[in-house]
């Protein structure tokens, strides 16, 4: 297997990421891509010198075809990924891996069952800054784990949520700053923080005439090992402000701004100072580089031929779903929620009544 060859599912804002990241990899290439529209299709296909089709079965029928790389709206991703499964493919499930439990355990058992790897897109744990923190934290430089904070505020229009008929939707897009924007930061927090125990969450929409789902949200977490921290999010703060994370332990303390490691500063007297933080402030997808996702694609493309497992794997990427969810149920019912969640089949009272 000397070129892992793919194909994407969408024809999204992400894609173009997808394809560069996957054509920029010496032992991989794109061979198709496939969307509902075939003529967004086509013309992401003519772009990256692929095939384009409007049939989603017809492509997986194809041998040549290694993995799919499914870029759908969320509610969609389980769905696509065991179709994929099913014909033998490798998966590659951008975040979330779905929008409930059911659908990720779904999606990680038939992968598993089907001998096939599946990875989850979460870029932003291979930006250098992350992993010299996460170095860090493994090593105990910066002591017993005190406090875990992200706040991720952005800016989204309008015209963003209307751009697509499933955007802040509680039946395809999951939930709003949370699940489709935040869980990004939501995931690097617990990758360095450890695992969460707890939740006591609020939501509500306050910047959105008409949105079914939170354009903003806080909660209260404690992790495993005892540590506190909080979870802020809003697409509310005009034009896209700095998005944050903060590590404090009791040996010394570091914050991420805009993925950016700026600054690790301990009691030994070891201090880390990164670059500036302020480029691409709250940017959506087509702003954003693909150098990351090459990092992530060049390792589960390794994984692949080696037949390893991917290191966010669909286990690693159910995580941030489920603390995402834990925080919806808490703010739904008022109540403190402790995880693991035994199902997620109160969104279906969510979606009907609201906050």
């Amino acid at each position: 297997m000397s070129r892992i060859k793919f194909a994407i599912a969408g024809t999204g804002s992400i894609v173009p990421i997808h394809a560069q990241a996957i054509s920029s990899i010496h032992d991989a290439s794109l061979v198709a891509i496939f969307g509902k529209d075939i003529a967004k299709a086509q013309e992401l296909a003519v772009k990256f010198n692929c095939d384009g089709y409007n049939d989603y079965q017809e492509m997986l029928k194809r041998t040549d075809i290694d993995a799919v790389s499914i870029c759908t709206p969320s509610g969609l991703h389980a769905e696509l990924g065991i179709e994929a499964a099913l014909a033998g493919k490798h998966v590659v499930i951008e975040k979330p891996i779905d929008i409930t439990l059911e659908k990720a355990d779904a999606l990680i058992n038939t992968c598993q069952k089907q001998g096939v790897k599946l990875g989850v897109i979460f870029q932003r744990r291979y930006s250098d800054g992350v992993s010299v923190l996460k170095s860090l934290l493994d090593q105990g430089k910066l002591g017993k784990l005190i406090f875990g904070g992200c706040y991720i505020k952005l800016y989204r229009s309008p015209e963003y949520y209307d751009s697509g008929a499933w955007r802040g939707t509680w039946a395809i897009d999951g939930g709003g700053v949370l699940m489709n924007q935040g869980i990004h930061y939501i995931d690097m927090l617990q990758f360095l923080a450890g695992p969460v125990a707890e939740v006591t969450g609020h939501c509500g929409t306050f910047g959105h005439t008409g949105l079914e789902v939170e354009d903003t949200a806080s909660a209260a977490i404690k992790f495993q090992s005892g540590a506190l921290g909080v979870i802020e999010g809003t697409t509310c703060a005009y034009p896209g402000l700095v998005s944050r994370i903060d590590i404090y332990g009791t040996e010394g303390s570091a914050v991420i701004e805009n993925d950016v490691l700026t600054s690790v500063q301990l009691k030994s007297g070891y201090e880390y100072k990164g670059g500036s933080s302020t480029d691409n402030a709250g940017v959506s997808s087509p702003d954003i580089s693909f150098e990351c996702h090459q990092r992530q694609f060049q390792e589960i493309i390794t994984a692949i031929k080696s037949d390893l497992e991917p290191s966010v794997n669909g286990i690693e990427g159910r995580k941030a779903l489920e603390v995402i969810l834990a925080i919806y149920k808490s703010a739904f019912t008022g109540n403190r929620v402790l995880l693991p969640l035994a199902d997620s089949l109160f969104l279906k009272d969510l979606a009907k009544s609201g906050w």
